[in-house]
């Protein structure tokens, strides 16, 4: 397996895996139109310098052997600078009475664009079928390098909204106790509408007040900064990696957003490069480690199980044929778990 960046070609394919993903996940709609537009800005950004607001980064991880795209990961530059990006802040209004004896903390949701200009991290989806053998850290902690690589092409602050919890059918107890009043459509059309840039309505119809938490159903209290079942291992990945939740919820689905400054995420803290030494086997006593060339354009990476010695990494011929470079070549890697 090997994480690369998409290119038109894979169009078809993406739309398919778009379409497994299921409500929630914001930022992989089965769109075609918009998928091949994400497609076609991921190749721009690498061909020349954008504007922060303008660039995104798409890849997918490939099967080289079958050539099926198992998953998707992005990363966008720069989140709000075009549209309004807005979150819930989770607060606390303190009310008190002296004469009374009452002091009573209640939890409060503020419509706020803090976020705004911050890197996110997005669309990261793995078929079920393709869920083990940590194909799931693989996909996900490759962006890392990649950020790593080109930090300039990147905000200080990188965020993650997480997917918040929903059922089977697409129900979210948060958005049916809360944002259905305002909107009077259900979450998976609101959250369409999101996806595709028609964020005008967000802040026509929000009221703009703070919201007290205990006036929503004990169902969608519940449920604040907690995330959908199958994105829990993803939320752990990143925790590992140094990102924490500070706050700030999804106005839809109340998922949680993590977030880390750049340069204190392990993965980018932690990377080195080295040349490329080819050997016939993998390296003995070697660890797995996340390995990447250093190609914009060509971006490849992918796991090897290896061990550096001074500033040469030891690779077989299949991982160099995977990055696509031969020995010699300049490589950047980190120990794919913290704990190496």
């Amino acid at each position: 397996m090997r994480i690369r960046l998409l290119k038109s070609t894979d169009l078809h394919a993406v739309v398919a895996l778009a379409g497994a993903a299921g409500v929630g996940v914001t930022t992989l709609q089965p769109d075609p139109e918009r998928l091949a537009a994400r497609i076609a800005g991921s190749e721009a950004s690498t061909a020349d310098e954008r504007e922060l607001a303008e660039a995104g980064y798409f890849f997918a991880l490939e099967d080289e052997v079958s050539g099926a795209l198992a998953g998707t990961a992005a990363i966008e530059a720069a989140v709000g600078l075009a549209d309004t990006w807005y979150n819930y802040r989770v607060g606390l209004s303190v009310h008190a009475s002296r004469e009374l004896g009452i002091y009573k903390q209640m939890p409060t949701l503020f419509l706020t664009s803090d976020l705004t200009g911050a890197s996110e991290l997005c669309s990261l989806f793995l078929h079920p079928d393709w869920r083990r053998d940590g194909n799931g850290s693989l996909l996900s902690k490759s962006r890392f390098l990649f950020m790593a690589e080109y930090p300039e092409r990147f905000s200080e602050r990188v965020i993650a909204e997480m997917r918040g919890v929903s059922d089977e059918a697409g129900r979210s107890p948060f958005w049916e106790s809360l944002g259905r009043h305002f909107f009077r459509m259900d979450f998976a059309r609101a959250d369409f509408l999101s996806y595709v840039g028609s964020k005008s309505f967000i802040a026509e119809l929000m009221p703009k007040y703070p919201i007290y938490t205990a006036l929503l159903s004990d169902e969608a209290q519940a449920v604040i900064g907690e995330v959908h079942p199958a994105t829990k291992p993803a939320r752990s990945l990143l925790e590992s990696e140094g990102f924490r939740y500070q706050g700030y919820i999804d106005i839809f689905d109340a998922g949680p957003t993590l977030e880390c400054s750049l340069g204190d995420v392990r993965a980018i803290k932690d990377s080195a490069t080295y040349h490329a030494l080819a050997v016939t086997s993998d390296t003995k006593g070697g660890t797995p480690w996340l390995v990447s060339n250093r190609r914009l354009g060509g971006f490849c990476a992918t796991v090897a199980i290896t061990r550096p010695l001074e500033d040469a990494l030891p690779l077989t011929q299949a991982v160099l044929d995977r990055l696509e470079i031969a020995d010699g070549d300049s490589v950047r890697a980190v120990p794919l778990s913290a704990k190496e």
